[in-house]
């Protein structure tokens, strides 16, 4: 068994520094000496990008940097495990996820709370569970592994900046659990529809705004001026607004008009959003915005910047934001 490991940044290579955390740990050494006398002993090759990123800075430049480097090695390798920052993982591993599911090889995502010179750091743990479940030889896409868990890479959604299990998949469950043996879940999520020869990822204006109580129209729309390529709208419950606030629906309309989508998504992490269950998500339906579903805030943004890399017009966008592509959506 061949795995490439690639190495982005993120805490688990850090040091301290006289202004913070910053990478400069020997992570090559220290994951050879990890596989050392283990079946992975000389199975195992490590790939440091040349400019190592604190995740709070990626982009989708980022995204397809790992993207264009995990097919340019693909023959070399039989699984991929990507070490990663934790604050936006979960962003990553649904960007990846959206751009290859004709990537027929396991491509687990992992990192650490602690770096790895740490005592009683995370880090050992983490690499060792991603290693091992990229080795399994089971064909679950791109994965989260991380505190004991493996996630699947669409349904993924940070949950704390310090447990040890800092992240949770909150609408389906966890694809394994480790253990002697690992526990694999028996729930299938229907895999999707996939996408034939993705365009890479560029840059979009994409927008994510959360409502609150007493939010005015004024406010709404200046965070719209001017026009975003598309918004994501974190809504209450199922997809509510304060439908009584004056000029509050019309600002959204409008933006619906002027062609730009707008997907509302939920506040909760564990949701199904429905327009138009409650009558305060009614006119949303009405004037074209597009329900979530279930899917996790990390992988709608993902989504929506896949979609727009694409070059499709907003109807085109609004009817793939409903369309299962890789598991995102039930």
């Amino acid at each position: 068994m061949r795995v490439s490991i690639l190495y982005t940044g993120g805490t688990i290579g850090m040091v301290d520094t006289p202004r913070g955390l910053a990478p400069g740990a020997d992570l090559d050494g220290w994951l050879h000496r990890l596989v050392a006398g283990t079946e992975l002993d000389h199975g195992v090759t490590v790939t440091s990008f040349e400019k190592l990123i604190d995740s709070s800075n990626a982009t989708p430049s980022d995204w397809q940097a790992i993207i264009d480097e995990l097919w340019r090695q693909y023959d070399d390798a039989d699984a991929f495990v990507v070490l990663h920052g934790t604050d936006t993982m979960a962003y990553t591993s649904a960007a990846l996820a959206f751009a290859l599911t004709g990537f027929d090889k396991p491509v687990v995502v992992t990192g650490s709370q602690y770096p790895l010179g740490v005592v009683g750091s995370d880090a050992a743990p983490n690499v060792t569970g991603a290693l091992r479940a990229a080795m399994t030889g089971n064909h679950f896409g791109v994965a989260i592994f991380f505190g004991h868990v493996l996630l699947r890479g669409t349904r993924v959604t940070k949950t704390s900046t310090w447990a040890f299990q800092g992240f949770d998949s909150p609408s389906v469950p966890e694809l394994a659990r480790t253990g002697a043996p690992w526990q694999w879940s028996r729930y299938e999520v229907p895999k999707g529809c996939g996408w034939t020869d993705p365009a890479p990822y560029t840059r979009q204006d994409v927008p994510v705004l959360d409502l609150a109580p007493g939010i005015t129209a004024a406010r709404l729309a200046a965070a719209l001026d001017p026009l975003p390529r598309a918004v994501v709208l974190r809504a209450f419950g199922v997809g509510n607004i304060p439908s009584d606030e004056p000029g509050l629906l019309d600002v959204i309309t409008s933006t619906i008009g002027a062609g730009v989508p707008v997907v509302v998504t939920s506040q909760c992490h564990q949701a199904d959003v429905q327009l138009g269950h409650y009558e305060a998500g009614f006119e949303l339906a009405r004037a074209g915005a597009v329900g979530s579903g279930d899917m996790v805030l990390e992988a709608v943004y993902a989504k929506l910047n896949f979609l727009l890399s694409q070059g499709l017009e907003a109807d085109e966008v609004r009817h793939w934001m409903g369309t299962n592509l890789t598991g995102e959506l039930s």
